[in-house]
């Protein structure tokens, strides 16, 4: 951003006054300060509007039941950590997924490896991405079907979060010359209407 600024010098006032011409030097090192002082100034102005509006998305609040966020949690952990939704009269999709998920062959105890996709909308809180870091490598060493550990992990997050709606694909890597593709879904039902 380039600032213009405007120097004055009144030289009309006549010969009595004893008004220093400046220099050339001078007047360029007098517009390096004025650009600097006005520059910080914008700085602060940005960085107190930044702050501002940070205060209006997150709230001190929201760290209260975040343990994982932020620790040195460097094993898996069976544990999934939600925070506050601060949009809850819209509806909007949240997307996480990995392509990291491993798990066991409850027959063989070879490795499958699959790509986790999880999509919801949610409700009252959201999904915290550390700690469904954590949650994913818990299976790293559990011998399960594919079809079992991906409604397992439905279940788990439909229990916690209480979303509008959560599905959860499994696209497991081919093992046997055969691929195995898993998706199951939950939505809330909103009133007694949709029992019928």
């Amino acid at each position: 951003m380039g600032l213009n600024i405007l120097y004055q010098f009144d030289l009309n006032k006549g010969d009595d006054t004893n008004f220093p011409l400046p220099s050339t030097g001078n007047i360029e090192l007098l517009h390096r300060q004025l650009q600097k002082t006005a520059a910080d100034k914008i700085n602060e102005a940005r960085k107190e509007r930044t702050m501002t509006a940070m205060e209006k998305t997150v709230k001190s609040s929201d760290f209260d039941d975040l343990t994982l966020l932020g620790g040195k949690t460097a094993k898996p952990v069976k544990q999934l950590e939600t925070f506050p939704n601060h949009h809850r009269g819209r509806e909007y999709l949240i997307t996480m997924e990995t392509e990291e998920f491993t798990t066991l062959c409850p027959l063989t105890g070879q490795p499958d490896f699959a790509k986790i996709s999880i999509q919801y909308i949610p409700d009252q809180k959201i999904l915290e991405s550390k700690s469904l870091k954590l949650y994913l490598w818990s299976f790293r060493d559990k011998g399960v079907f594919h079809e079992h550990v991906s409604n397992e992990i439905l279940d788990d997050i439909v229990s916690v979060l209480e979303p509008v709606f959560c599905k959860v694909k499994a696209n497991f890597a081919v093992r046997g010359g055969i691929s195995i593709k898993i998706e199951t879904e939950y939505k809330k039902l909103s009133d007694s209407s949709d029992l019928e």
